[in-house]
């Protein structure tokens, strides 16, 4: 099944190497990432995990739950994290999914059936606290993933959440961002207390809300 953005993200149950968790109980009220691996003991994704499991502090501070999942058994995650811990210098501190039966990968559509009917690609899903699925970016499996820029996607995410607002390409967080077409102009003001700049009817900017 494919899942567009906006769908409800598929519900499941799986084994963790934290433990069973009920998917939509275990995200709460919390932004989540699910993103996926082909299999343990592949270089890319080795770098990857070490990645995420430095970067856990800023997920924290955005409120998001990071979860992977891996096509093998709990027993090879275990022994896995141990060259990931050793090798990125650092400490895998969320859970990474046993998926050996593809339930969830099947759920998911994360099977790569170009290269193999047994092969997750790189998936990454960024699910609302609403359980909607916000954003999807697949990745072939010799491209390692840049967490930078998702984290900067949730940046943007979770402010044109809560603000009548757009992010310019290559926005980052604290600059400016553009006011959407369903705001009037007279209406500018009351919102947008900081001030904005008129560059076209259709394009005008203002300082970024909520910092």
């Amino acid at each position: 099944m494919s899942i567009r953005l906006g769908d409800i993200a598929p519900d499941f149950k799986a084994d963790t190497t934290e433990g069973s968790i009920q998917f939509h109980q275990w995200l709460g009220n919390s932004w989540g990432v699910l993103f996926s691996h082909p299999a343990d003991f592949t270089p890319v994704c080795t770098t990857e995990l070490g990645a995420v499991a430095k970067l856990r502090s800023e997920f924290d501070k955005r409120n998001v739950k990071v979860v992977a999942l891996s096509a093998d058994p709990l027993e090879s995650h275990t022994k896995w994290i141990g060259d990931i811990n050793e090798t990125q210098q650092t400490v895998v501190n969320f859970p990474l999914i046993a998926d050996p039966e593809f339930k969830v990968a099947n759920l998911y559509d994360m099977i790569h059936p170009q290269v193999s009917d047994k092969f997750t690609v790189r998936s990454v899903f960024v699910i609302g606290p609403d359980k909607k699925v916000k954003l999807t970016i697949t990745y072939p499996a010799s491209t390692g993933r840049n967490f930078d820029e998702i984290l900067r996607v949730i940046d943007s995410l979770q402010l044109t959440a809560g603000y009548s607002v757009a992010t310019p390409a290559n926005w980052k967080h604290g600059e400016d961002v553009i006011i959407t077409a369903a705001v009037k102009d007279d209406d500018i003001p009351g919102k947008f207390p900081k001030g904005h700049t008129r560059i076209k009817p259709y394009l005008r900017t203002t300082p970024q809300p909520n910092v």
